[in-house]
């Protein structure tokens, strides 16, 4: 691990005047189809490292070969049923919603595709990810009679305005992306969440920064959201000593100039910093880190885990760390995803994808009511392209992994 100069005055001048200088959304990315995305035109691939269990150990990823299939045997016969999907569509963040509504319309034709007696619709409803938004698309949700199953909320804090809304209407809420802890201790019997939380992510990255990273001084920077607060708090719990309090740092959603935190960063002098937040500002303060330093590590989690962070970035996006609870897309699901969208699948496309596919097999096997699916997704257990699926009785996985991967 090299030693880290000290940055002098015009270093950082040279960091602020790069500010605003943060590049437009690329226009589609594309997929090497090997676990690899790369943001169109900066060569650039975020690629599968490793899959980490709790204590930041290597573990070796499962077959997909025993994934349930959407299509099923293609005999299902249903009376039309609807489904929803609620998450950012439009806004700074719309990327991840995007990946998560075209993994579940993906699954939705191929069920159809495969089962004329039982076609399925997905209707999708845009929240921008604003929890004020949210609470005033929920209503159109529950009040929408047909439909009996939800994919969403995306994001930990509509999640949590939303979440009583749904659970008082009994329909089955299963969220591809919320990962903040507390969602799952406000008693909600309709709340499932298909990835790990941050009490595992946290912990697990800590661990493999602090280990096979060799880290020994990380400053831990968060936004305001609900995401951010969580995963950052569990972050720094269990990285504990190497967690440097003084370079620790906040900043707000929506924010571009990092000036103040970045003082901080430089004046500490880390092995690395964690960014706990979306990849809409994670991208501008990488840029500018960078530029300060351009021997810290930067290191992020599943809100930063997308292409867009490194069509954002630019070269300053090399060489960071990601982590997510989300795996890499398999070669076929992969190849159908981009046939499907002319784009890679991204982040938690996998995991919406599974979850419709969880909701269309309950629909098919007969469960065509609220109260009858929200039962079948309680007690069901099976295995998806991104994991195994079976839940405790608040609504979280039995068990958890993480995967960490490189900006190269």
């Amino acid at each position: 691990m090299s030693m880290h100069r000290r940055t002098t005055t015009a270093a950082f001048a040279v960091a602020m005047a790069g500010v605003l200088a943060v590049s437009a959304c690329s226009s589609k990315s594309t997929d090497s189809g090997s676990g690899a995305s790369e943001a169109a035109g900066t060569g650039l691939q975020i690629t599968a490292l490793a899959q980490i269990d709790t204590q930041g150990n290597k573990v070796e990823a499962s077959s997909e070969s025993d994934a349930a299939s959407p299509a099923g045997d293609g005999t299902a016969k249903c009376d039309p049923a609807t489904i929803a999907m609620a998450g950012a569509l439009t806004g700074a963040d719309a990327a991840l919603g995007i990946n998560i509504k075209n993994g579940a319309q993906l699954a939705v034709d191929e069920h159809n595709n495969a089962n004329p007696d039982c076609q399925i619709t997905l209707k999708t409803f845009d929240t921008e990810g604003d929890p004020q938004k949210a609470t005033q698309v929920a209503p159109q949700i529950v009040n929408d009679s047909s439909i009996i199953g939800l994919i969403g909320p995306a994001f930990s804090g509509e999640t949590k305005a939303t979440g009583g809304i749904f659970n008082q209407a009994g329909l089955v809420s299963t969220t591809a992306s919320a990962t903040n802890p507390t969602l799952t201790d406000n008693g909600w019997k309709t709340f499932f969440r298909g990835l790990a939380n941050d009490d595992v992510q946290g912990p697990a990255l800590a661990k493999y920064i602090t280990g096979t990273m060799g880290k020994n001084k990380v400053c831990v920077i968060k936004d305001d959201t609900d995401y951010g607060i969580g995963l950052a708090n569990a972050m720094t719990a269990t990285l504990g000593s190497a967690a440097d309090a003084g370079c620790a740092g906040d900043v707000k959603k929506g924010e571009r100039d990092f000036s103040a935190v970045i003082s901080k960063v430089t004046g500490a002098n880390p092995d690395a910093v964690f960014y706990s937040g979306y990849y809409a500002e994670a991208a501008p303060l990488a840029q500018q880190l960078k530029s300060a330093d351009p021997d810290v590590t930067f290191i992020s989690g599943d809100g930063s885990n997308d292409p867009q962070f490194t069509a954002q970035a630019g070269d300053a996006a090399k060489g960071a760390y990601l982590s997510c609870p989300c795996g890499p897309a398999p070669s076929q699901f992969d190849k159908d995803y981009t046939a499907a969208f002319n784009q890679a699948p991204g982040v938690y496309s996998v995991e919406a994808y599974d979850l419709a596919t969880i909701l269309m097999k309950g629909i098919a096997e007969g469960n065509t009511t609220r109260p009858e699916l929200l039962q079948y997704v309680s007690s069901y257990s099976g295995d998806g392209l991104a994991r195994h699926y079976q839940w405790t009785p608040t609504g979280e996985l039995t068990s958890s992994l993480i995967w960490v991967y490189e900006v190269e």
